[in-house]
């Protein structure tokens, strides 16, 4: 099959779901077309004209497809009015995430706006596939919130049929090695935490800067390797956090290499999680696949993820009760030598399977 995989906003987790598809499904005919991830609001809005009338792109729209797979920061609509080739094919909406769980921020502009562009990709599309359950219910339950605020010539009911063709499958996790690496890095007497998000307000720095006092606070000996994507605009806790704890720090920042990410996440105790916005968790079970300990607060798509053992109580308005529940756990798990929990279920030769299905009825 003949398949045009677009990412309108290429952030590492997007680009390694794109690359695991075509890499694990390699008997298709795989075009791939990316924008970069920056300037979130105006790639929603505009990705459809950077896309369409792009010259490097050219080539790859003319040629003839049997399917398109896009993420759901693709503008469907106007892309296919702009590429009208692109019209009567079928699509897949693959949702990472999406723009109505998104915690609220002074920053935010266009928010309205950017829903309505998914919304209406939404509708466009003919299958709609969602990483987690949790991004499934809240994309549903605030489109028709939405709709019901809109003044005129609108119905909730619009999204009867979309949601009831939707479906989940995760991204797949490609831990081919982490066999090899799991326990291959001697422990150490301190609790060895990672945490590892993107770099940006609702990923919760505040709260890792709350954590770190509670657990200097109760003289617990540990340290932390600090990685995750970051952008141009990096949040100021992670300035507080360096300069007061910088004895504890192995790593800060973007690990140089795959191979030393893998390794950081190896030889971590504990994988800790302060995310107002999270839809599958990726790095988290990337790292409980090498062994970490999950420490996560109860929200978001986490309880569908692990058990409440792995889960501290959520205060979302009281950052310091948050952090003294999660030093709690900390300390609870590593006093009880909890093991992690299987993810198997996440891994890429489980689910492959199921993409590989999902293709094949797509494109009939």
């Amino acid at each position: 099959m003949r398949i045009l995989l677009i990412s309108a906003y290429e952030a590492s987790s997007h680009k390694a779901w794109a690359h695991t598809l075509m890499k694990g499904l390699s008997q298709h005919d795989w075009e791939y077309l990316s924008l970069p991830a920056r300037h979130f609001a105006w790639r929603i809005r505009g990705n459809a004209m950077s896309i369409a009338f792009d010259p490097k792109f050219k080539s790859i729209l003319e040629k003839s497809y049997d399917l398109v797979i896009a993420t759901s920061m693709t503008d469907c609509v106007g892309l296919k009015a702009f590429c009208p080739d692109l019209q009567d094919i079928p699509w897949i909406l693959y949702f990472h995430e999406n723009q109505f769980a998104y915690p609220a921020s002074d920053k935010q502009q266009g928010l309205i706006e950017m829903q309505m562009v998914t919304l209406y990709s939404a509708l466009a599309a003919n299958w709609c596939v969602f990483n987690s359950q949790f991004n499934k219910a809240s994309f549903f339950a605030g489109a028709r919130a939405l709709l019901k605020k809109l003044p005129d010539y609108v119905s909730p009911d619009w999204l009867n049929h979309t949601e009831d063709k939707a479906q989940v499958l995760p991204v797949p996790l490609d831990i081919t090695h982490c066999a090899e690496l799991k326990g291959a890095t001697g422990r150490s007497d301190r609790v060895r935490l990672v945490w590892s998000a993107r770099w940006e307000f609702d990923k919760g720095p505040d709260r890792l800067l709350a954590i770190l006092e509670e657990l200097e606070r109760r003289q617990i000996d540990y340290d932390i390797a600090i990685l995750g994507e970051q952008f141009r605009s990096i949040p100021k806790e992670f300035d507080l956090i360096q300069a007061k704890f910088a004895h504890r720090i192995r790593q800060f920042g973007y690990a140089p290499s795959r191979a030393d990410y893998l390794d950081f996440l190896a030889s971590s105790d504990i994988v800790l999680s302060t995310a107002l916005h999270e839809f599958q968790g990726l790095a988290v079970l990337e790292a409980v696949a090498l062994g970490c300990v999950p420490v996560l607060p109860d929200r978001q798509v986490y309880p569908e993820l692990f058990g409440k053992q792995y889960l501290y109580e959520s205060h979302l308005e009281d950052v310091k009760q948050e952090a003294r529940q999660a030093v709690s756990l900390i300390e609870q798990l590593t006093n009880q030598a909890v093991k992690a929990p299987l993810v198997d279920q996440f891994r890429a030769d489980n689910l492959l399977k199921h993409y590989a299905d999902l293709i094949e009825k797509s494109g009939l």
